[in-house]
């Protein structure tokens, strides 16, 4: 009679998928000596895998002899010997437990061992250097690097297991194809969950944590663990400028870690290590997370402007795009890909017709009549992003606009409008135009060059100057698919413009009004999904504000002040002193501003709004003016002080 433990190897085998690769080095190196040495971060399948190795040496003729570190006392005696009576497979599981006794293992075990014996070893570490040392170890040593599953062998598990093809991209985006990861989101899935995110199934994220991390040896180790998930990549000197001068000593420790990895910027953890950690982090020590959060965003922006080139600073934003992407619930960053060694680069020469024929093709001549515009009157606004052969494959325009060219460029007459309207520029200020972005095989879908794009864009608030009044996006047609993800970046759509027979939003941002510091305060807002009074309330244009101003002037010793637009202006929220009202702080700004107008103007403002002596008529008896002369006076003299009030909004 079969055996429940035959019915659940059966049940294994029948839903484990993929791993083709791998399968294929075990059966090639069957019947063969040596060690072939599988290594991967806990729950990746390694002992699934072996399980599969197993029944697959049984079916060869093997006799396959299973071995679980996890069972075994730790001392020299307690692995077997195999006899050599017939060709065995020695499959060595948990190996991360025997590292006390490696040397004694490589040196003495498995040589004693029958040469017909094939020894499977799995870890989560790969072979120490001693292995690797040894000429004839490197001969008879294989490596296999268990990964996370493929999308398409993600997919095949997901149908083996009955879920529902609707929740097939949204699991294995959460689970990015770790095995462990991907069985608890099926489980979920089965008892009616819905999960979106890991922080979705506390409990597993617990269980997941478990296996994927085990235990930290202290608080700290475990701060610095959450700093390397917060930040896109971990030095020793940015872990030191977010948790202090023990940095060396928690870096080191960091570096040994299996779910570590290093780059040439630093350390990272593996991308479900990352969110398993953040996920439980945030559930755990909401407050914790945020102050963590907020430190990294000053951090983070400080490495990236350190770097040396910008192409350096691009390739640190394109990581920190693609990693926050991940995790966002706006359809148009969650889709970013990495961008796959296509790099940017400057505009040159030869690139112009295929970036006219991209254009063309994809938005029509006259769009590429525009775009030939621009390249040559802004020729170092363009930046090229290139495959790895040099040959373009996608381009973006970010122009400085000026009020001179106007009437050539429907997006750029949209956007200046804009700006002169809400908050003209000034002699010396900056107005930067997202105007035109294309990939030429994708065009603005998910690709490569959308990411680099993107990527660009968030560089360039990063490295924004205090020169720059507005920054406007307007190169994307599709305003549905982005309105959500740039109004969650502080870039509301606020105006629009027809080109090519396509209408494209335009979407903008004040510096002026939410300057770089307080521009961090929203983002880290919106990543916690909680709200924020960094942007003002009111936005207002020119006639709007001068009209607002003339409210106020009748209003200013009544309950009517506030509500009048300007308590919740830039200039009432900067000027705001404790104890003080914003309609408190509105009155002193219109007082300071009236004393400093010229005597005559002064006098008659005080007279009829301040501290008024009675009716306008009476007033105009009080200042020897006849009526009508007494009310030229007064608008000019409240067009002064309208004036010097939007210099204080706008400045």
């Amino acid at each position: 009679m079969p055996s429940l433990g035959h019915a659940l190897r059966e049940l294994r085998r029948s839903s484990f998928t993929g791993r083709d690769e791998e399968i294929a080095v075990f059966l090639d190196a069957l019947g063969s000596p040596g060690v072939l040495f599988v290594h991967g971060p806990g729950g990746v399948g390694k002992s699934a895998l072996l399980d599969v190795f197993a029944d697959t040496a049984a079916e060869k003729g093997f006799a396959p002899v299973r071995v679980d570190a996890r069972h075994l006392a730790l001392d020299r005696g307690a692995l077997p010997v195999p006899t050599g009576d017939a060709p065995e497979v020695l499959l060595i599981d948990t190996y991360e437990l025997l590292e006390p006794v490696d040397d004694w293992v490589r040196d003495h075990y498995l040589p004693s061992l029958p040469e017909s014996c094939l020894v499977v070893v799995a870890g989560r570490r790969g072979p120490g250097p001693r292995w690797r040392a040894d000429p004839a170890w490197r001969t008879l040593l294989r490596i296999v690097a268990l990964d996370n599953l493929s999308p398409r062998e993600g997919l095949a598990y997901l149908r083996t297991q009955g879920v529902p093809e609707e929740s097939h991209d949204r699991l294995l985006r959460i689970s990015s194809g770790h095995p462990l990861t991907l069985s608890m989101m099926v489980d979920a899935v089965r008892r009616g969950a819905e999960p979106h995110t890991l922080a979705d199934v506390p409990g597993g994220v617990g269980a997941l944590l478990a296996r994927l991390v085990g235990e930290v040896p202290s608080p700290r180790h475990r701060t610095a663990l959450e700093v390397c998930a917060l930040v896109l990549v971990t030095t020793e000197d940015l872990l030191r400028a977010m948790i202090g001068d023990d940095a060396g000593e928690l870096f080191a420790w960091l570096r040994t870690q299996v779910f570590v990895d290093e780059s040439r910027y630093g350390l990272h953890p593996h991308d479900i290590v990352r969110e398993a950690l953040l996920a439980d982090l945030r559930w755990r020590d909401p407050s914790r997370y945020a102050a963590l959060y907020r430190r990294k965003l000053d951090v983070s922006g400080d490495q990236v402007r350190a770097a040396a080139t910008e192409r350096e600073r691009l390739d640190l934003m394109v990581m920190t795009v693609v990693l926050n992407g991940a995790r966002s619930r706006h359809a148009a960053l969650a889709s970013l890909p990495p961008t796959m060694r296509t790099h940017a680069d400057g505009l040159r020469d030869d690139d112009r017709a295929p970036i006219l024929a991209m254009t063309t093709r994809w938005q029509g001549p006259e769009q590429a009549e525009l775009v030939a515009h621009w390249m040559e009157r802004q020729p170092g606004a363009f930046r090229v992003f290139r495959t790895e052969s040099g040959d373009p494959r996608g381009f973006g325009a970010c122009l400085d606009l000026t009020g001179a060219g106007l009437g050539v460029d429907p997006g750029v007459d949209a956007m200046w409008a804009h700006a002169a309207e809400y908050g003209p520029p000034r002699a010396g200020d900056r107005v930067r135009a997202w105007r035109f972005f294309l990939d030429r095989d994708h065009g603005q879908r998910p690709s490569p060059s959308l990411t680099l794009f993107v990527a660009w864009q968030m560089l360039d608030i990063v490295m924004i100057g205090d020169d720059t009044a507005w920054s406007f996006v307007g190169a994307f047609a599709d305003g549905e698919l982005w309105a959500p993800a740039m109004g969650s970046l502080g870039f509301p759509v606020v105006s629009g413009y027809t080109a090519g027979g396509s209408r494209f939003p335009v979407f903008a941002h004040d510096w002026r009004r939410t300057g770089p510091a307080e521009y961090t305060d929203l983002l880290h807002a919106s990543q916690l999904g909680t709200t924020t009074r960094s942007v003002p309330d009111e936005v207002l244009s020119f006639p709007e504000f001068a009209e607002a101003v003339r409210s106020a002037l009748r209003s200013v010793h009544t309950p009517e002040l506030r509500s009048n637009p300007l308590v919740r202006s830039r200039m009432v929220r900067r000027h705001g002193r404790a104890g003080r009202t914003p309609a408190e702080t509105l009155r002193d700004l219109v007082e300071d501003a009236v004393a400093v107008l010229k005597p005559d103007f002064r006098v008659l403002l005080d007279r009829t709004f301040l501290r008024p002596v009675g009716v306008q008529e009476r007033v105009a008896e009080s200042l020897h003016l006849s009526f009508n002369t007494y009310r030229r006076h007064r608008d000019k003299a409240v067009a002064q002080l309208t004036e010097s009030l939007w210099e204080r909004e706008t400045g």
